[in-house]
């Protein structure tokens, strides 16, 4: 889940519509406020657009937190979902059924060739893997070295492993077990492991971390750690998975291959859906009665999944988050050129960072009154992760109103 508590909640300059203001205070009656959210309802969306109860258009550069690789109601996922619904909606998995099967094998064929569990979320993903990494020594060598910056989730074991103090403030004591290393720095992460050490946990690009890809060479020496020492390598793809980086997983850019991967987000583009990823020989520890998820798997998101799959394959979606990410590279670097507050630019695929030194709540406020949708992570990092289906006048257009947002916010700082 993205982080909140830095984005921007001012309404926009113009007053609250009559039909949104009637959403919110439903809102505001009866359910529960753990969100900050923006004055806008959102009820249609198509592509990189979106339109509000009001009939507003966007142009959305963070569709779905994420979770919306392809955009907004793609066609073919929304045509498969539609006939799935009509036949089969929901049976637990003490059954089998020809969707789930056939989008574990469409996964494990683009990946390393293992074998899936599936659940509901990246967190849920992670939860799976923190088990496993247990359950391969029943629990005797329960440690696990997660980084500093790094996201995992919002479940009591995936936010111990979550390496920001900001995410434990009121839920102490966390779930023991987990060691926070620096990120980068292969020196902590030796000196950490010790006979109770199980596995090394990582997301290769941090995404809620500000986008940042793992140092050169990093990645492999932890992989050649956890070789040695006999620990379990997981890759947390649950952002940079599923085609966003230009290849269908981050892991691929870097030639490092884990024992264990999750995924969630975009695998199912935009229907709920999660899944971790391991070999056939660790598979066996996550027997029978340690572990489940009554939705996971469900057809309705299997469905969606593979149906995303051949989206992507179809349409040579992987060759176009290339030539869009070499556009927005050239937009922003040219941004960072003429404006002082721009202080780096990372894209990687489309997995988009523009570090500021001024605030960038400010940032994407200035950009909702240009009816843009971005986010803002670690307080000065505008993050975008745009639909891989974006065009290139879509990709001209939200570089142009980011522009001038950043420019009229740095104007004023």
């Amino acid at each position: 889940m993205a982080t909140i508590d830095t984005n921007a909640v001012a309404g926009k300059s113009a007053a609250i519509g009559a039909k949104t203001q009637a959403v919110i205070d439903v809102f505001d009656r009866y359910v529960v406020p753990n969100y900050r959210r923006f004055p806008v309802c959102l009820v249609r969306g198509q592509g990189s657009r979106v339109w509000d109860a009001e009939g507003a258009e966007y142009l959305d550069l963070f569709p779905g937190w994420g979770c919306n690789l392809l955009g907004h109601c793609p066609e073919p996922v929304v045509r498969a979902v539609q006939e799935q619904m009509a036949a089969l909606i929901h049976v637990p998995n003490t059954w089998y059924t020809q969707p789930q099967g056939e989008w574990a094998k469409a996964l494990s064929e683009r990946s390393f060739g293992g074998q899936a569990f599936f659940c509901n979320s990246g967190t849920e993903a992670n939860e799976a893997a923190i088990k496993l990494v247990r359950l391969r020594t029943d629990g005797k060598r329960y440690k696990i070295i997660t980084f500093q910056g790094g996201f995992h989730g919002r479940t009591m074991g995936s936010v111990s492993a979550t390496a920001q103090p900001k995410y434990h403030e009121g839920l102490g004591p966390m779930v023991a077990g987990f060691q926070y290393a620096p990120h980068g720095d292969l020196d902590a992460v030796e000196k950490l492991i010790d006979e109770y050490t199980g596995g090394i946990l990582i997301e290769p690009i941090l995404g809620e971390g500000g986008v940042v890809p793992a140092p050169p060479g990093f990645l492999e020496g932890l992989r050649r750690i956890a070789d040695q020492r006999d620990l379990l390598l997981v890759f947390d793809e649950v952002q940079c998975g599923c085609g966003r980086t230009g290849k269908w997983f981050g892991y691929q850019h870097f030639g490092v291959t884990p024992d264990v991967m999750t995924l969630a987000k975009s695998l199912c583009a935009g229907v709920a859906g999660g899944a971790m990823l391991t070999t056939v020989e660790l598979a066996k520890h996550l027997r029978p009665g340690m572990h489940a998820a009554t939705f996971g798997g469900n057809p309705i998101a299997a469905v969606a999944g593979l149906a995303a799959i051949e989206m992507i394959e179809q349409q040579n979606l992987l060759n176009h988050v290339d030539a869009a990410a070499a556009l927005f590279r050239t937009r922003l670097e040219s941004l960072k050129a003429q404006c002082d507050a721009v202080r780096g630019v990372r894209v990687i695929g489309m997995m988009i960072g523009i570090e500021l030194s001024i605030d960038g709540a400010a940032v994407v406020q200035a950009c909702l009154e240009k009816n843009l949708l971005v986010n803002c992570t670690q307080g000065r990092v505008i993050r975008l992760l745009p639909a891989m289906t974006i065009s290139p006048a879509d990709v001209h257009e939200g570089c142009d109103k980011l522009s001038d947002a950043i420019l009229e916010v740095a104007s004023r700082s």
